[in-house]
């Protein structure tokens, strides 16, 4: 990965964060970050077990079951994440193993 395509995803989660966080000014975004988000449909949409989602995502096995059996929910800046992984997985994955 060149340096300007993970300095352009480095900036993009800042700002997603700072969005998130309620830094951002509004203004400057046009962005939609549900409240809700269903982990497991985007998990079952991809034919991925638990264990390989937490795997190639970046989460927990545990975290994931939580989310899943619905006794806690994924902050913003991970709903956001969630987001992108349904949208667009493989891009994801390969910016993650790229990046190790």
């Amino acid at each position: 990965m060149t340096s300007s395509v993970a300095d352009g995803i480095r900036r993009g989660l800042e700002q997603a964060i700072a969005y998130a966080e309620g830094t951002a000014d509004p203004a400057d975004y046009v962005v939609h970050v549900p409240q809700q988000i269903d982990v497991k449909a985007i998990r079952v949409r991809l034919g991925l077990t638990q264990e390989e989602f937490a795997g190639r995502f970046g989460f927990s096995v545990k975290t994931l079951r939580h989310w899943e059996q619905k006794q806690r929910v994924p902050e913003g800046p991970t709903r956001a994440y969630l987001i992108v992984i349904d949208r667009d997985p493989e891009a994801v994955h390969r910016a993650l193993t790229r990046a190790a």
